[in-house]
């Protein structure tokens, strides 16, 4: 795997990470967020979103939908943001047809994907979010496949 530190002093800037994480986003569609609750995987998330092109008003945390599907307006690309928290069990992920939504080609950013470990695709990006308590700073690091 290849690693990659990206520093985020402040939630303010996060949107500045999120687009020094698009530069290494290549040809891969799977992402998973790993972190603590409120280390910041769904702000992180929506800064992505919209540095992809999706309008911010139409981004949230899918953590009732399990999934929410948003369509970048500059690239037509289709994203899709998984919150896998409440999810009980891969069946019932496999159910939802996850496994379809991973193979598709489109984007998948998946917060908790612990719930889902067995179901990511060889391929997919580990992205862990931790925060520094003291100074709120966040350290995004990305585990890239070989």
């Amino acid at each position: 795997m290849k690693q990659t530190i990206i520093n985020a002093p402040s939630t303010d800037a996060l949107p500045q990470a999120a687009r020094q994480f698009m530069s290494l986003m290549g040809d891969y569609t799977v992402f998973a967020f790993y972190g603590e609750m409120g280390a910041g995987k769904t702000t992180f998330i929506k800064a992505l979103c919209q540095a992809l092109g999706v309008e911010q008003d139409q981004t949230n945390s899918p953590s009732f939908a399990i999934i929410n599907e948003y369509r970048s307006d500059t690239t037509a690309e289709l994203i899709y943001h998984f919150d896998c928290y409440r999810l009980e069990s891969e069946t019932e992920a496999i159910e939802l047809g996850t496994e379809d939504y991973l193979d598709c080609g489109a984007i998948c950013l998946i917060e908790w994907p612990q719930q889902i470990e067995n179901l990511l695709p060889d391929d997919t990006v580990r992205v862990n979010i931790t925060e520094n308590p003291d100074t709120h700073e966040r350290t995004i690091t990305v585990d890239l496949p070989e």
